[in-house]
């Protein structure tokens, strides 16, 4: 055991005298990661270990330096102070001190804290304040109390609070909340955001009042932290809340509104986000949103409020939104309604029914759904001039039934009844199964 042990460290200041870096990570991968790590013989050598893990941390490229902080991860604390030093040096290469701070981060230790705050107080490069901000949200509850203490700095507060964030402890609860009507919108909005991850009492009373904030940003955030609440909706009424901010002067609000609507469900948000999607007041991108939310809602009013926006709706845009939707539909209760839907247009004089695009998405709806009545309209639309409803058309009847649907063809393929043109189409369509 000792002798491997003493090869294994002769082997890997060879490969350190060489510069051979790759082979000295799998060096000292082997004897401070392998099951002999706490050997008496190695324990000896932790600080030349250090020594060696350290310059390869300094001469390693991207790969080499990922791979070495978990190295010095398992020394433990001994690396800590070296690691502080790195951080702490302004004249390092920038990508050293990165890996300094997301390594020092992985200690979760307080001797790590200090630094890493200090960093955020005084340091201007922003990626290394990022990289800093994560390091102390791994840090967990050892690093509340200095993170509180930055909260007090105007200058670090927004750090402070996205690494609170990051923590996702009750115990950030109290010191997010001092916060929630700081002057800065930036702050006021992670703060929010942060708080919305918890189940706390404290927490609604805050989110509703920053529906009215003066900032989108912080209402926005506020909608969406609300929207993950369905299980507060009628004991705060969520519905009546949210509902304005479907008409906010700010369309992000809005497009957040209608995601956090859909959460609550109901025919009476089904109905809100129809009136929207149908008012020429409505920005496209709106209601591109506002289609998705109704088919989440997924009643068969919802359902219906679709098909009716369908066919008032004279934007080919919406058209194929609303035919996608359709055909994402989960509640198997709902899909053949879906379905139903899908080719009452596929068999309509819609204007809609003339453009390939839209019949491709209703080829590629109807084979999502999977329901047994789509194959003969399909099968219809392997006479299309178009290549792309031909190809989408195949594709859907083999998410079907695939071996009904290829009995069907098989049945078709000599049919009088049918048109030569679209005998051919199932025959290539049968020579492509």
């Amino acid at each position: 055991m000792v002798s491997n042990i003493n090869q294994l460290l002769v082997q890997a200041r060879t490969a350190y005298d060489a510069a051979d870096w790759s082979s000295l990570i799998q060096y000292l991968q082997k004897l401070i990661l392998g099951a002999d790590s706490e050997h008496p013989e190695i324990v000896k050598n932790r600080e030349y270990l250090l020594t060696l893990a350290l310059s390869m941390l300094e001469m390693g490229d991207f790969q080499q330096r990922w791979e070495i902080t978990k190295v010095l991860t398992h020394l433990g604390k001994i690396a800590i102070p070296p690691l502080i030093d790195i951080l702490e040096d302004e004249d390092a290469e920038e990508e050293l001190r990165w890996y300094a701070a997301r390594t020092l981060g992985e200690f979760q230790h307080p001797e790590a804290i200090a630094p890493l705050v200090e960093l955020l107080k005084t340091d201007e490069d922003e990626e290394l304040k990022a990289i800093a901000t994560t390091a102390l949200g791994q840090m967990s509850s050892v690093a509340i109390t200095s993170l509180t203490e930055l909260l007090l700095d105007e200058d670090t507060r927004l750090l402070a609070v996205r690494s609170l964030f990051s923590i996702r402890q009750p115990e950030t609860i109290t010191p997010l909340l001092s916060v929630v009507q700081d002057p800065q919108a930036a702050i006021r909005a992670a703060a929010i955001e942060a708080l919305s991850s918890f189940h706390d009492e404290r927490v609604p009373p805050v989110l509703l009042n920053a529906l009215d904030d003066i900032a989108a940003t912080v209402r926005r955030a506020a909608v969406i932290g609300l929207g993950f609440r369905p299980d507060l909706c009628e004991a705060l009424d969520l519905v009546t809340r949210l509902q304005p901010k479907l008409y906010d002067f700010n369309i992000d609000v809005c497009c957040a509104a209608a995601v956090s609507l859909s959460r609550m469900g109901g025919d009476q948000v089904a109905k809100n986000l129809f009136n929207l999607l149908i008012s020429s007041h409505t920005p496209t991108r709106l209601q591109l949103e506002t289609i998705r939310a109704l088919s989440w809602v997924e009643t068969p009013s919802s359902l219906e409020y679709l098909q009716t926006a369908f066919n008032q709706s004279t934007s080919e845009t919406l058209w194929q939104e609303i035919v996608i939707v359709l055909g994402q539909v989960q509640k198997p209760q709902l899909t053949t309604p879906a379905a139903e839907i899908l080719l009452q247009i596929l068999r309509s004089q819609h204007p809609a029914t003339e453009i390939a695009n839209i019949k491709s998405a209703i080829a590629l709806s109807l084979g999502q759904l999977g329901k047994m009545q789509a194959i003969e309209p399909l099968i219809s639309l392997l006479a299309d001039h178009n290549a792309s409803v031909r190809l989408h058309a195949i594709a859907a009847l083999k998410n079907l039934d695939r071996e009904a649907a290829h009995q069907k063809l098989q049945q078709l393929v000599n049919n009088a009844a049918l048109t030569p043109d679209l005998q051919q189409r199932i025959a290539i369509a049968l020579a492509e199964w």
